[in-house]
């Protein structure tokens, strides 16, 4: 019987910080306590790839190539993925902290976001059809003209959407999260 299961290659501690990592292929990879913090993935592609316990701070994505990319327990503060290939762009994220970043026009349908931390990042006129955001921290994250139908925010909180302006049909949300809802018109309620 044969195991048609491919070969999972494993870097760990590794330090790439402040490298050029450009034009690079991974492929069905785990790093794991991996340091690429201003580091340049430019066109550096990784696909069915896992990083858990890495930092991605400032890292440089113009066309990097993430398909099927899961990140666990990550520091991706100030990334901007929106510069990242679109092509194949599949991504899930588990205990994150992605503060200041950019997801700017992405589709990001059915993207996952558990227990996250999303301080200040940017949906504006992105794609979140079905995205669920569980236990995440939403403090200043801008949506604006963003597609949220479906979406799942039942336990995120500090979020602020304004229903004139996003897509929020068949979105779910729960009391007293939905009164992030109401933030725009500075009303009290008791």
């Amino acid at each position: 019987m044969s195991n048609n299961k491919p070969e999972i290659t494993l870097f760990e501690h590794l330090d790439y910080s402040g490298k050029n990592l450009t034009k690079k292929e991974f492929e069905n990879c785990t790093f794991s306590h991996c340091n690429f913090s201003d580091s340049d993935l430019a066109n550096t592609s990784f696909s069915d790839c896992e990083f858990g316990n890495c930092n991605f701070s400032n890292a440089k994505t113009r066309n990097t190539s993430l398909k099927n990319v899961k990140f666990r327990n990550c520091k991706l503060l100030g990334i901007i993925i929106n510069e990242c290939n679109t092509f194949l762009l599949s991504l899930d994220f588990v205990n994150c902290q992605l503060n200041l970043s950019s997801f700017y026009k992405l589709k990001l349908k059915n993207t996952r976001f558990i227990n996250c931390i999303l301080h200040e990042v940017d949906f504006t006129e992105a794609d979140l059809t079905a995205a669920k955001f569980e236990n995440c921290d939403l403090q200043r994250t801008i949506f604006a003209n963003t597609i949220l139908e479906k979406s799942d925010f039942r336990t995120a909180f500090n979020y602020s959407i304004d229903p004139e302006i996003n897509r929020i049909k068949k979105a779910k949300f729960s009391l007293p999260g939905v009164l992030g809802l109401l933030a725009k018109y500075a009303i009290e309620i008791d």
